[in-house]
């Protein structure tokens, strides 16, 4: 490519950029294919894409890309991450709220490098506990979890599910509610600011790793501590500990379900009664789509259905809605645990309580005339 073209390129990627905020895009996906590379948007959590640019400009997308996240332009053969800095240009605010972070991921396959932004945004209604929306007995008893002096809280669900937005929203609900508590959050990264909060960056790759950190900040007299994310059994034993021994502890875990959650802690080789004794509660959490107010069509049996206009860009749905399932242990739960039961046993043990699951929570959504039955499936299976 010559050098006159190369300010196309510049152009052409920061256009892109700047209209994936302006839709309110959380991940915007440069995939290449051997016959050129497509660049997808991802809008209330499904992606589409939105065109495909030739070949000939594609090495030299991805390097525009790595100049905006400061990232090795020569090395076309390693896995790379960064972060992309504000341009001018770009709007500051979008349908999703403030634009706080946007990070690049580069990635090499057979057709060439793959990169995905994921944008950040701090949307002012989501800050808030009571506004995230939760059922209401799910609400309680998070704001019951809260009153406690120990114990653990264990998010699940896959990443984009809301995880950090509830933990996040914890925060801030304990800073309201418990003023001079002194709270500290280890994040990798650090996503969202919060005020009052101590919060550390983690660098795994260095030495200030989530064991390492963790280890040292209980001698620094915590009341509340947030943990990221429990990704390996050291930094499992560390908070299990920490949950028993005066510390109110909140973090996340990639899991299906809570069983998933509480089992995977069994293989972590954590000792049953340790996990009965430390573990309040787990909470699975999941984000669907809304329809869109302006064209959703009731049908015969009550519920709504998509049509699409111009407001949703003709996808029938515009923003998206939490719905979610949380388990408190009891005796019962803790007894079957204890037995090292396996998943059937534990989920036998929760149906036989009235445990509502997720899906169930998504009944609600769509009797509410929220979203449809297609859409919880599609989220949380048939």
């Amino acid at each position: 490519m010559n050098n006159s073209a190369k300010p196309n390129v510049v152009e052409l990627v920061d256009g892109i950029l700047s209209e994936a905020i302006q839709f309110g895009a959380t991940d915007i996906h440069f995939e290449p294919t051997s016959t050129g590379l497509q660049v997808k948007y991802r809008m209330d959590g499904s992606l589409k894409i939105v065109e495909t640019l030739p070949l000939a400009i594609s090495d030299n997308t991805i390097s525009r890309l790595k100049v905006l996240g400061n990232l090795l332009t020569y090395r076309n053969d390693i896995p790379q991450e960064g972060r992309i800095e504000g341009l001018p240009e770009q709007p500051a605010v979008s349908q999703s709220g403030k634009v706080i972070d946007k990070r690049l991921a580069v990635f090499p396959t057979i057709h060439g490098q793959r990169a995905v932004v994921r944008i950040f945004y701090e949307n002012d209604s989501l800050t808030e506990l009571v506004k995230l929306g939760f059922n209401p007995t799910i609400e309680s008893s998070l704001k019951e979890f809260t009153r406690k002096n120990q114990g653990i809280l264990l998010l699940t669900g896959p990443a984009g599910s809301g995880k950090s937005t509830t933990l996040a929203a914890m925060l801030r609900y304990i800073m309201q509610q418990f003023p001079g508590k002194s709270i500290v959050a280890l994040e990798d990264p650090v996503e969202r600011a919060v005020a009052g909060v101590t919060q550390v960056q983690i660098d795994t790759r260095g030495e200030m790793t989530f064991p390492v950190a963790l280890r040292s900040l209980l001698r620094q007299d915590p009341e509340v501590l947030m943990i990221g994310e429990i990704r390996d059994a050291e930094t499992a034993r560390i908070a299990i500990e920490a949950g028993l021994t005066g510390h109110l502890l909140m973090s996340t875990m990639h899991s299906g379900n809570c069983s998933g959650a509480l089992l995977r802690l069994l293989e972590m080789n954590i000792e049953p009664y340790q996990v009965t004794s430390g573990i309040s509660a787990v909470l699975n959490q999941r984000l669907v789509r809304k329809l869109c107010e302006y064209c959703k069509v009731k049908t015969q049996d009550g519920t709504y259905e998509p049509r699409g206009c111009e407001k949703c860009r003709n996808t029938g749905f515009h923003g998206r809605m939490l719905l979610a399932e949380m388990v408190e242990l009891d005796g019962q739960l803790r007894k079957t645990i204890l037995q090292q039961s396996d998943m059937e046993h534990l989920e036998a043990t929760l149906e036989s309580r009235g445990h509502m699951k997720l899906i169930q929570d998504g009944r609600r959504l769509v009797s509410q005339g929220i979203t449809t039955n297609d859409e919880i499936e599609r989220v949380c299976g048939a």
